[in-house]
């Protein structure tokens, strides 16, 4: 078996559910973080795990965006204004030099519920767009290896893979990459992806990359005068095509 040079970590922000919309933050954000796997191993995931061992002298805890916003353990310390500000500006530091590439999607959930009598749902149009702009990145690079896309489990109480919401989310993929999607317009199949589910507890330097930056790119399409210090660095790193396009290649908003 031949494996891609790339890894793809995988993670959301907001709920898919069209049946109850929160009206302060009405969108569904899927990002894509594809990391090169020897530069992941040897800076990526290096430099994340020295950040844990300067704040908290291991490196056990798992970061989550949401826990630090509202400052939940392990992070009251962040009450402190002075604290706060250089954990944050060291933690831009890291997601700075990170060398990741990031494709999303963002589903405007309110608009395509007025606009669609039958709308889709957001999770599926935001993965396909997203996998579409992966296929193209890796022919780009040349690379026709398995490549692997990494997921947190959906269903906590099963095993990772095995929970309703899981099993849903898989048969989505691999009908996506066997281009069996009633919106690929070109039915193109994109053998080389692989769907692989871990614990939203495993300590995965990759999934906590990403779960940095999907709500900053909510932020900034909802709210986009706002200052949003994340999206400053994120929007630098979204991918821009074979031709160096706008960051509107490698970022979807929908509808």
């Amino acid at each position: 078996m031949s494996f891609s040079n790339f890894i793809i970590y995988v993670d959301e922000s907001g709920d898919h559910s069209l049946t109850s919309i929160d009206e302060n933050y009405p969108v569904f954000v899927l990002s894509f973080c594809i990391f090169e796997k020897a530069q992941y191993s040897a800076q990526a995931s290096r430099d994340l795990q020295d950040f844990k061992f300067r704040w908290f002298g291991h490196d056990s805890f798992v970061l989550h965006e949401s826990d630090i916003v509202k400052r939940r353990f392990p992070f009251g310390f962040l009450q402190f204004d002075d604290i706060r500000e250089r954990f944050l500006n060291d933690l831009s530091a890291v997601l700075e030099t990170t060398p990741m590439t990031v494709i999303a999607a963002v589903i405007r959930k309110d608009a395509l519920k007025r606009r669609y009598t039958n709308p889709e749902n957001p999770y599926q149009l935001a993965l396909l767009f997203c996998l579409e702009k992966a296929n193209e990145f890796l022919r780009f690079h040349d690379d026709r290896g398995e490549c692997h896309v990494v997921c947190e489990s959906r269903s906590p109480r099963e095993k990772p893979g095995r929970g309703k919401e899981d099993l849903e989310l898989e048969v989505e993929f691999r009908r996506i990459v066997a281009g069996q999607h009633f919106l690929q317009s070109s039915g193109v199949a994109m053998p080389d992806f692989e769907i692989n589910f871990v614990s939203k507890q495993a300590n995965s330097a990759g999934l906590q990359l990403a779960d940095l930056i999907a709500r900053p790119i909510g932020l900034r399409i909802l709210r986009p005068t706002q200052p949003n210090r994340a999206f400053e660095i994120i929007q630098r790193k979204i991918w821009r095509g074979p031709e160096n396009n706008s960051m509107w290649y490698g970022l979807k908003v929908f509808p």
